[in-house]
């Protein structure tokens, strides 16, 4: 990992992520189930890494996470350990709308489980005429005298159908849009609630989830009632640079496995690396590995320093698109280089090139993430 702008802190940081994850989490993962590896979530709270997740020290209240820290968290183990990465990731993801918003008795409920890993968390959003288009929302919010019951479907949910608890965006105002979205938290156990799990090219906990009056209460609302929209885009804003570090992390272990590769392959009696084709495609994918690193910690920094939300929405939609993109384009020349042994079932680079794939369409296809840009440079008259 290049160390610009890194304080000695967060280099130590980073050799303490990869050290755990090398010798701690490695006989724990491998998981092709397709569902939540509980046993590596547990590990991963023991060793004190889910807390890394939130800011603040052991034994403090957690806080608002730091982006900085949550992209070094997952480049780290990105390079060494992927399945552990995404567990994480997931984790964050699906709690971090309740530390941000919600009530300190519902934080008290869930976050301390959410970082000792006993509890499973879920980010629930999509749905199967609402994806790319969030705000077109349908499932529904009734009223009623406690609070509401929903009712509806949501789909392409990481760790549904397992999770123990839910983020759940639904429709409290018909016809409004994003202004008529409010955000619920959902025990996984609840009744009316029912879900299946879906099978992915790269094996990955994702599945769809039913709603048949589940019981929500006024005081399970994160934030606002018809505000959850705005819940949905700050836990985005925060976790789409660390997709870009995810990336990042996929991309760098692709490089080094190629660099070592061309470097003691021999063709036409040298090495494959004096071939001047091979060595200025090296050139290129380091070039663009370095360059969407930069994208991803600028846009970290930008959200840790506050200011502009416009600006940080931008810069993180940036991070996201270019990382991802670059992460494919570097993993595919890994693949090249390497030639047919990196399609062989087990190896890094087969199993990167089936992850890397799917970075590029959550949390945003990398054309939504075009359209934010735009919208914010050509709307807001935004530069820089």
């Amino acid at each position: 990992m290049s160390d610009f702008q890194l304080a000695p802190q967060h280099v130590a940081f980073v050799s303490w992520v990869r050290e755990k994850a090398i010798e701690e989490l490695a006989d724990l993962s491998g998981d092709e189930s397709g569902r939540v590896n509980r046993p590596l979530v547990q590990a991963m709270g023991k060793l004190g890494l889910l807390r890394a997740l939130f800011g603040g020290e052991p034994g403090s209240p957690p806080r608002d996470a730091a982006a900085l820290k949550l992209c070094l968290l997952r480049e780290a183990l990105a390079q060494v350990n992927g399945e552990a990465e995404t567990a994480l990731a997931l984790q964050g993801l699906g709690s971090y709308p309740i530390l941000q918003s919600g009530t300190p008795e519902i934080v008290e409920r869930w976050i301390p489980r959410v970082i000792s890993g006993e509890a499973i968390a879920a980010f629930a959003l999509s749905e199967p005429t609402a994806g790319s288009d969030a705000a077109a929302l349908e499932l529904w919010a009734e009223p009623d005298r406690t609070g509401w019951r929903l009712f509806g479907e949501k789909i392409w949910i990481s760790n549904a159908p397992d999770a123990d608890v839910y983020t759940v965006f639904a429709r409290t105002t018909r016809g409004a849009r994003a202004k008529g979205v409010t955000a619920f938290v959902v025990p996984g156990d609840a009744v009316g609630l029912d879900g299946s799990s879906l099978d992915m090219l790269s094996p990955h906990p994702i599945g769809r989830l039913t709603f048949d009056g589940v019981a929500v209460d006024r005081g399970d609302v994160l934030g606002e009632p018809d505000k959850g929209f705005a819940v949905a885009m700050r836990t985005l804003d925060l976790f789409r640079p660390s997709v870009g570090a995810f990336a990042v992390g996929m991309a760098q272990a692709a490089l080094d496995a190629t660099t070592d590769h061309v470097r003691t392959r021999v063709v036409h009696g040298a090495p494959l690396a004096r071939q001047q084709a091979v060595a200025h495609r090296i050139a290129d994918m380091a070039t663009q590995l370095e360059a969407a690193r930069l994208l991803v910690y600028a846009a970290a920094s930008a959200y840790d320093n506050g200011g502009d939300p416009g600006g940080i929405t931008r810069r993180a939609a940036m991070a996201k698109l270019y990382a991802t993109e670059a992460a494919q384009s570097i993993i595919d020349s890994a693949v090249q280089l390497h030639g047919a042994k990196a399609l062989q079932r087990g190896h890094l680079l087969e199993h990167l090139y089936r992850d890397v794939r799917s970075l590029r369409i959550y949390e945003g296809a990398s054309e939504i993430q075009r359209s934010i840009i735009a919208r914010e440079i050509i709307g807001r008259g935004a530069t820089t």
